[in-house]
């Protein structure tokens, strides 16, 4: 069946509807309307009372070859138009409670990853309430319990970009704006990093005054395994975190799973997951609060937490090695130190960084060590080049269709090796984009 947004179609009665993407299929009475929505799924409307289906269909559906009378059909099929704003949930929820204003993200089939239109809902809404003197804080948090945000809508960015489409420009320049108008938020802004947080989702919290994590909490700026580089602010808070933590997260991938989450400094308290509604319940209920008050809350939940007290951080036993390793100013130099080392540890991390895309490890490296230098806002400005110039490469998309469309885990990288992407070619990525450059 084919369509765009918008196009309807009847189904036969007892016909069996694929749901969603990829989704299971599944029996539904009739009469069942079925519509193309947005991002190419289809979606169900059920005539929503008895009343309505004897009007809609009557007596006029024909036992034998299940098709509706055209007359009545497009009667229902306009009512079933009306309705159909209903039928997909909001992708971000914006509501105030309390003193609070709370933001959800809502996509959680898709692990609440974030696209363009929730960052456009989200922008205006967090300036509003920063100016708002009846909202004291504001909070964010995933839906569905796995995610709290696992990226951006990376997928949707290579096909836009491959189609030399605008939205691959405005993508990355209103998401670093959002990580830049968090980071400057005047409120006391609370992150719930439940679940898989990566990327973008990074963006939507690292930045803000207060980050909350849990044992499911799963932290990793996986970019240069897809042809990207750390970005929504990477460059600036990578390089801050204890000795040269950042530059071996930004580099490998590595992935920190809960309290260890709290142990790097990427989250400012650890919760048990099962306290975290009351938590939120605890924070909503303050009455015209401080930023104190709101610390003081999240320290009181941070020092009963239990699980995991008192494991010790995952890569304690490695710092020393990994502050030596990655202190090196070029990537060339830090391969030799893993090799020198030998240890299994350090081979382990070398056979990571070998898969990586070769000119991403140099982009990276470089961004670490000029943003360790400079303010958020001269890094987003800095990564919008760089977003910019990997539209125009080769690796993003061989990233993506390796990692994300075909699966084989087997990129075919251009250039393949470290010694061919030259100073000259890195100076091209980080050059100023003139009248198109990121402004605040």
């Amino acid at each position: 069946m084919r369509g765009g947004p918008g196009r309807v179609a009847a189904w036969p009665p007892r016909a069996e509807l694929v749901t969603g993407r990829g989704a299971e299929a599944r029996s539904l009475p009739a009469p069942i309307l079925l519509t193309y929505l947005p991002q190419g799924r289809w979606g169900a409307c059920r005539s929503p009372s008895p009343e309505t289906q004897i009007r809609g269909v009557g007596k006029q559906r024909r036992d034998a070859r299940g098709t509706f009378n055209s007359f009545k059909r497009t009667d229902i099929i306009l009512q079933h138009l009306r309705m159909s704003k209903h039928t997909e949930a909001a992708e971000v929820l914006l509501e105030r409670k309390g003193c609070a204003g709370v933001i959800t993200l809502n996509r959680p089939k898709f692990l609440n990853a974030l696209n363009v239109s929730m960052i456009r809902h989200i922008y205006p809404q967090l300036k509003n309430w920063e100016q708002d003197p009846e909202t004291f804080l504001i909070i964010i948090k995933g839906a569905g319990g796995k995610a709290f945000c696992a990226g951006g809508d990376i997928r949707a960015i290579s096909e836009a970009g491959k189609a030399n489409q605008k939205i691959a420009q405005d993508f990355f320049r209103e998401e670093y704006m959002l990580n830049n108008a968090i980071g400057s938020c005047q409120k006391p802004y609370v992150a719930l990093i439940h679940g898989i947080t990566m990327g973008g989702g990074v963006g939507l919290s690292v930045h803000g005054q207060f980050r909350v994590a849990t044992e499911k909490s799963l932290f990793a700026m996986p970019e240069t395994a897809i042809g990207l580089f750390p970005d929504v602010g990477g460059g600036y808070f990578l390089p801050r975190l204890r000795g040269k933590l950042g530059y071996f997260l930004a580099l490998t991938g590595f992935r920190l799973k809960g309290r260890d989450v709290y142990a790097a400094g990427i989250a400012t308290h650890f919760v048990d997951s099962e306290k975290l509604d009351m938590l939120e319940e605890d924070l909503l209920a303050l009455k015209s609060p401080s930023k104190e008050n709101i610390a003081d809350v999240l320290d009181a939940y941070h020092a009963k937490s239990k699980i995991d007290q008192d494991k010790s951080f995952i890569l304690e036993e490695h710092m020393d090695k990994i502050n030596s390793w990655f202190s090196a100013n070029t990537l060339e130099k830090i391969i030799e130190n893993l090799q020198q080392d030998g240890s299994s540890f350090a081979l382990e991390q070398l056979k990571v960084i070998s898969k990586m895309s070769p000119t991403s490890l140099k982009i990276t490296l470089r961004q670490l060590i000029e943003g360790s230098s400079k303010t958020l806002q001269e890094v987003l400005t800095m990564e919008y080049r760089l977003s910019q110039a990997c539209m125009g490469g080769h690796d993003f998309y061989e990233g993506v269709r390796a990692v994300l469309i075909d699966k084989d885990q087997s990129p075919k990288w251009k250039p393949a090796d470290l010694k061919e992407v030259t100073d000259e070619d890195l100076n091209d990525y980080f050059k100023s984009l003139g009248s198109n450059d990121l402004k605040f």
